[in-house]
């Protein structure tokens, strides 16, 4: 029966789904205004950034706060607050996880266009034109949603009734062909290495290919420069570089440091539920892996000093709003 608290073989129907208690799960909950908030401001385009960076940001915010909704609100807040409702019926259910796992690969995978992005401003610089503006940056998040949305599709087909009540079909049990038939069994390990292996290596190799980049263009620079070791004039195209390097370490630094256990789990433990430790150890895994869903907002807050300024503006102005309309 595919909801939390049960604990499959991998993602989809395949997902370890772990059960979160109502404290946790409100705490997750509690992070959505926070990501409506994010999207509302970046969307705005006030803070500072370029269009093709501004459009991957709204993207990757929008992708977490469906997370956030389909995961936390429909799977994990449902089944704590409102078992046995209307989203337990299977064909309902099977739609829902469908939508949780299409939701999760667009929140990995837009991180992963955000960070091509960057590492093509920074390392190309003629391709950098051509790449980085806004037409591309709408045909590659379009196109990357489209797919991916459509490589959950078959997940659906993958369940069947759990218990039939009243001619009704209640809850998503995994059809056994699924365990065994060739054909999705290698669509589970297709779907193993797309998300989350794949994003963790490709963030990997494209931040080290970024800071090889960049320890070697820095040297060039000073020296071109005339720069002493003692030297500390300001070269404007080196603080633009550094305050993308912030956004983008620190973006890819927590998705790795998030999703780290997540991974390890696939490698070591995916088949060894024998052990308690290994079920704690996955516990401990996909819910990091939730949480990183919920961070990139207070990355932009830390890195970014103009969204530190307009979220304070917007959290102010209904306190304005009901100051004046008091003093009225």
């Amino acid at each position: 029966m595919a909801y939390p608290g049960d604990l499959s073989e991998s993602r989809g129907v395949s997902y370890l789904w772990i059960r979160l208690s109502p404290g946790g799960s409100s705490h997750i909950l509690g992070r959505s205004p926070v990501n409506v908030l994010a999207v509302v401001i970046l969307s705005q385009g006030k803070c500072g950034l370029s269009t093709c960076t501004t459009y991957y940001l709204v993207a990757m915010a929008t992708a977490d706060l469906l997370v956030i909704i389909t995961e936390v609100i429909l799977n994990y807040a449902k089944y704590n607050y409102f078992p046995g409702s209307f989203f337990d019926i299977t064909p309902v259910c099977s739609i829902v996880l469908v939508l949780t796992c299409a939701a999760r690969d667009c929140s990995i995978w837009f991180t992963i266009t955000f960070t091509l992005d960057r590492f093509v401003a920074i390392c190309f610089h003629k391709l950098k034109t051509k790449y980085c503006t806004k037409k591309t940056a709408m045909v590659v998040l379009a196109t990357t949603c489209i797919l991916l949305c459509l490589k959950n599709v078959p997940f659906y087909f993958s369940y069947q009734p759990a218990q039939v009540i009243d001619n009704v079909p209640w809850f998503c049990s995994a059809k056994p062909s699924y365990y065994t038939e060739p054909g999705w069994l290698g669509f589970a390990r297709f779907d193993t290495v797309l998300t989350p292996l794949l994003p963790f290596a490709l963030i990997l190799l494209l931040n080290a290919l970024t800071v090889r980049y960049i320890v070697v263009a820095s040297r060039v620079r000073k020296g071109l420069r005339g720069q002493s070791k003692r030297g500390n004039h300001n070269d404007p195209e080196m603080e633009s570089r550094r305050k993308s390097m912030i956004l983008l370490f620190t973006i890819s630094g927590s998705f790795i440091l998030l999703w780290f256990i997540f991974v390890l789990y696939y490698f070591n433990v995916r088949y060894s539920f024998k052990s308690e430790t290994y079920y704690i150890f996955a516990q401990v895994g996909l819910m990091l892996s939730n949480l990183s869903c919920c961070t990139n907002t207070f990355i932009y807050g830390a890195t970014q000093s103009k969204f530190r300024q307009q979220f304070t503006s917007m959290v102010r102005y209904p306190v304005t709003l009901i100051t004046q309309l008091i003093k009225k």
